[in-house]
């Protein structure tokens, strides 16, 4: 299992994932699940992957070798982020069609993937990419998506992130949903990759690896920790119910 996050606001996109890969317990590995395809001045282009590792591998690998080809499958040539969304679509489906029947009797092959990024001449956009290869569009008035064990790190999203957060805002709360999950699930953990674009700049200058060691996230779970545990003992008791 992994997590993977995406935010779209009108300053950006935070777009972060974890490196865990477990296939049992006793297979517990390290993966990068970012994937970054750009060209200066012209696009950045964000790949995050949940899923069956060998299937997602398939497919961003199948990817990079496209790069610079001009075939209809060439992210440098992609027109727009929908395009690039359909061609990686069309990628998994293919890629599952291929191999799923071969994997099926040993677990599950699909794979899902978050797109995001700008293409000179667009906005920047959001997508999340189904198992089925279809996909969906994040907007300003549903600005997150998330692929992989969602469910710890979701309440906090629906609970401080705003249409109108400013990008650092919101990489913390990005933050705070991993420290949710990794707190409730085991197959998700560091290092997290984050990406903050700024939209218009076409640059992945703010992309980080968070590791255990990493200063600033120990300060941030700490703090938050704490001021949640004196949060709650501000809080008045509940009445004696008779």
């Amino acid at each position: 299992m992994t997590y993977c996050l995406g935010i779209l606001l009108p300053e950006g996109l935070v777009l972060a994932s974890d490196s865990r890969s477990n296939a049992g317990v006793d297979q517990v590995a390290r993966v990068r699940k970012f994937d970054l395809i750009t060209l200066p001045g012209s696009r950045v282009i964000a790949i995050l992957s949940a899923g069956n590792l060998a299937t997602t591998q398939s497919v961003t690998t199948q990817l990079r070798e496209m790069l610079g080809s001009g075939g209809a499958r060439d992210l440098y040539d992609a027109r727009t982020m929908f395009e690039v969304a359909r061609i990686v679509g069309d990628t998994l489906r293919e890629t599952t069609l291929r191999d799923g029947p071969s994997v099926q009797p040993y677990g599950d092959p699909t794979g899902s993937f978050l797109v995001g990024g700008q293409i000179a001449g667009e906005t920047h956009r959001l997508f999340q990419v189904y198992s089925a290869g279809n996909f969906i569009e994040a907007s300003l008035r549903s600005s997150f998506l998330q692929i992989g064990e969602t469910k710890y790190g979701k309440p906090i999203l629906d609970r401080a992130l705003t249409r109108d957060c400013p990008l650092d805002q919101a990489a913390k709360l990005a933050l705070l949903s991993f420290d949710a999950t990794m707190r409730s699930n085991l197959s998700v953990g560091l290092p997290i990759d984050i990406l903050r674009y700024e939209t218009e700049t076409y640059s992945t200058a703010n992309m980080a690896m968070l590791a255990e060691d990493d200063s600033y996230w120990n300060a941030l779970r700490t703090s938050y920790g704490d001021g949640l545990s004196n949060l709650v003992g501000l809080l008045p008791p509940p009445p004696r119910w008779d």
